[in-house]
């Protein structure tokens, strides 16, 4: 942002070998050890801001693109709502997108990128992994972003095109977790149960339910399927376990 403030044209890369200050959404830390990539991307007046949220699943689309090349098409890969990678159900990366209106009138987005490369963080919350760690020849951070700069330069001009976001939900939907399982969302004032049906043509998570599907906009997803499926073995269930975030609090309006 301190680039894009003093007139950067935009469709820069910033790409540190670790972070001293890395942060997550609603300012959770996060774990930035040498080895893994950490890579920012500037956008300027990338789209009107109002679309500015739909370049959470641009940018998801093209990493998990990117992964699922180097990982040679496993289909463990998957985006998480709105835009993480996991492998296997454990978080392997993960997207911030912030905003700002700029003094000069320009739209600024900065896209902010994590991958567990060689190592990831025990976290409470999630199931986490790296790239060592499931694939079977070294991966390397440099590597990544060979072919994530590849792919976010493809995802972005394709979606702005025509009706490029719908070009990008329909990719999406093709790699998505947890589509058709049982699910939980909670919310500030509410908590909602039913089936991951799909995303509707803003990015918002539907959920079906009786007597008809429920449009979130942001919430903390919980999968019940694991716990589900335990209870039938006869097994002791865990908690459920968080797999998503929120959509629109993705951008800092700030």
């Amino acid at each position: 942002m301190t680039r894009a403030k003093a007139g950067d044209p935009g469709r820069l890369w910033v790409v540190a070998e670790s972070q001293s200050g890395g942060r997550g959404r609603n300012g959770r830390v996060w774990s930035s050890p040498p080895g893994n990539l950490y890579a920012s991307l500037l956008l300027i007046d990338p789209a009107p801001p109002r679309r500015a949220p739909e370049l959470g699943f641009v940018a998801g689309v093209a990493l998990a693109s990117a992964l699922r090349g180097l990982l040679l098409d496993d289909q463990r890969l998957a985006i998480k709502w709105p835009n993480d990678i996991l492998h296997d159900g454990a978080k392997l990366a993960g997207i911030l997108l912030e905003a700002a209106s700029l003094p000069d009138g320009r739209f600024a987005c900065v896209a902010g990128i994590g991958v567990n490369c060689s190592a990831h963080p025990d976290v409470a919350l999630y199931e986490a992994t790296n790239l060592a760690a499931v694939s079977s020849r070294p991966i390397s951070a440099e590597l990544v972003f060979e072919h994530l700069s590849a792919a976010m330069a493809k995802w972005i001009d394709l979606w702005a095109c025509g009706d490029g976001f719908e070009t990008v939900r329909a990719k999406w939907l093709s790699l998505a977790f947890g589509i058709g399982e049982k699910i939980r969302v909670v919310r500030r004032d509410q908590s909602i149960e039913g089936v991951f049906k799909t995303i509707d043509p803003s990015g918002r998570l539907i959920v079906a339910q009786e007597p008809g599907d429920v449009a979130v906009d942001a919430g903390d997803v919980f999968s019940l399927a694991r716990s589900d499926s335990a209870a039938a073995a006869g097994q002791s269930c865990a908690p459920p376990r968080r797999i998503s975030g929120a959509y629109s609090d993705q951008m800092d309006p700030s």
